[in-house]
């Protein structure tokens, strides 16, 4: 194996290992954005009223 060849190969693995370094960050950002919309969409569903029936039944026989 070529002096070059072996510069070569160490420089294509640190461009490797930064690339999932990157890819890594990248998707941790995702997730993140991902969790903070989906916290937003959970707390803004109305809460149920203290009696669940109520609203929910048309009284007849009154």
């Amino acid at each position: 194996m070529d002096v070059s060849q072996i510069a070569s190969l160490a420089t294509g693995l640190d461009n490797m290992e930064l690339g999932n370094k990157v890819s890594t960050l990248v998707l941790k950002k995702a997730l993140d954005n991902q969790q903070s919309v989906a916290a937003g969409i959970i707390d803004s569903i109305p809460q149920l009223p203290a009696n669940p029936a109520v609203g929910r039944n048309i009284n007849t026989t009154a």
